[in-house]
């Protein structure tokens, strides 16, 4: 068997570390779409960008309006995000709860620890 290069090592350690951490008492998981999701969130937030559902419902890349809607939804039911009103009481602007911040740290430290390994 070929030898892997340090940089797939890091990468499968960090992934078996990032697997370890889904066992935690935490947010109830998310799926493919809602992690997608979360990601772009993470991102906007990330570069100081305001977020609105009515922003999210029209990324087509993430399916259609009623599928992102209802993602966003369940998000919300699980933690995940937040919705705060805005100067326009019609829209509102998505943010990560701290529980979702808390997932990021933990991700970072197991990016941290796979790298030192």
């Amino acid at each position: 068997m070929k030898k892997s290069s340090r940089s797939a090592d890091v990468y499968l350690r960090f992934l078996q570390l990032s697997e370890a951490i889904r066992g935690l008492p935490s947010l109830p998981p998310l799926d493919p779409l809602e992690e997608r999701i979360l990601a772009w969130v993470a991102r906007a937030a990330r570069e100081g960008e305001r977020l609105c559902v009515r922003d999210m419902m029209a990324r087509h890349e993430l399916g259609a309006p009623a599928t992102i809607h209802s993602r966003l939804k369940s998000m919300r039911t699980k933690g995940w995000i937040a919705l705060a009103d805005t100067e326009d009481a019609r829209r509102k602007q998505i943010e990560l709860t701290p529980g979702a911040l808390r997932h990021f740290d933990r991700l970072a430290r197991c990016m941290l620890r796979a790298t030192r390994a």
